[in-house]
């Protein structure tokens, strides 16, 4: 008669080591199956391709020529937005199983980090002695005492506003002039400041008519020369490309002028539009540096203000050190404001 066991054998029970060990085993012949070595180095060679392209316009935007509609100009202005590429390509070639894809996709990965992976990182300091804010206030803004409280509460030392309509100046200037005692208008442009302004004067950038000016502001801390400056819109077109000829003219005129400015600390506020990485802004980026590309934080995009896309709202500055640069939220106006806090010698 035998005895029957009262205990369970783990060998065989259904939730035993035994069926865990054959799940793992099936799972892993499963994937060994999906992944086949056979043909995966020769499979996935067009997302290799696309890689190493991607990977060439990363690293020769610069050279791509502009004589055709811009192109480089144009490439150069959403150079960053071209990273979304490399998830995109990774997706297919992990679906295509293709490990030359994947090495392939190594390079722009690592290009487009060093490129702009300082970009979104905090590069902010502490300290700082003067406030700085521009903002283009656009010409068809529905609440313009709105925007300018909001550049108010903003507690900038220094306020710069660009694409003033005429019939709108005299509305921006009432509502700042408790905040700022000392202003200018010229043409299109204004400055506003807490400290007195000296050397006011417009700036000749070939266009016509004003859109950047100049001043000598005596900040606690020292004289500074402040530039304002809007430079001409650029538009995409199908039959024209990239039609940036008369800005790029006008980028030329202000990097003259800022470089024969006498006084040593200089900051420019004002919309370019352009980018850091436009080579037609090279005049004035030359000379200059970049608070976001200094002191930001995250890329700063400012435009347009629904869903910002680029950095073409600037501030730049030479002979001063940034500490924290920022954009503001949105005001009634296309254009984010864009702030910074500056160390002046």
């Amino acid at each position: 008669m035998t005895q029957a066991h009262s205990g369970t054998d783990a060998s065989t029970d259904g939730g035993g080591p035994r069926q865990a060990g054959g799940t793992r085993a099936r799972l892993t012949a499963r994937f060994l199956r999906w992944w086949r070595p056979r043909g995966m180095w020769r499979r996935g060679i067009v997302t290799a391709v696309a890689a190493l392209v991607l990977t060439g316009l990363f690293v020769f935007h610069a050279d791509l020529p502009n004589r055709v509609g811009n192109l480089g100009s144009l490439l150069e202005t959403f150079l960053p937005w071209l990273g979304l590429a490399i998830p995109v390509l990774l997706a297919v070639a992990l679906l295509r199983r293709s490990v030359t894809a994947l090495i392939a996709l190594v390079l722009p990965a690592t290009v487009w980090l060093n490129l702009f992976g300082g970009l979104v990182t905090e590069k902010s300091s502490p300290g700082g002695d003067l406030t700085v804010l521009t903002h283009n206030v656009n010409a068809e803004n529905p609440d313009p005492d709105g925007t300018a409280r909001d550049v108010v509460k903003a507690g900038a030392d220094i306020v710069a506003l660009e694409e003033l309509a005429a019939g709108e100046v005299s509305r921006y200037s009432g509502d700042l002039a408790a905040a700022y005692p000392y202003h200018s208008v010229q043409g299109t442009v204004g400055l506003w400041s807490r400290y007195p302004m000296t050397d006011v004067r417009p700036v000749d950038i070939k266009m016509g008519w004003t859109r950047a000016m100049r001043a000598s502001v005596r900040t606690p801390h020292g004289e500074v020369a402040v530039y304002v400056a809007h430079l001409p819109s650029v538009r995409v077109k199908f039959d024209a490309g990239f039609t940036a000829g008369q800005r790029d003219s006008a980028a030329d005129a202000l990097g003259e002028a800022i470089a024969a400015e006498p006084l040593h600390d200089v900051v420019l506020l004002g919309d370019l539009n352009g980018t850091m990485n436009d080579r037609a802004l090279a005049s004035v980026t030359s000379q200059m540096r970049s608070t976001q590309g200094a002191a930001g934080n995250g890329m700063g995009f400012s435009w347009p203000a629904s869903f910002p896309m680029a950095r073409i709202d600037q501030i730049m500055v030479k002979g001063i050190e940034p500490k924290s640069s920022w954009t503001l939220p949105r005001t009634g106006s296309d254009h984010l404001p864009v702030a910074a806090r500056l160390q002046v010698p």
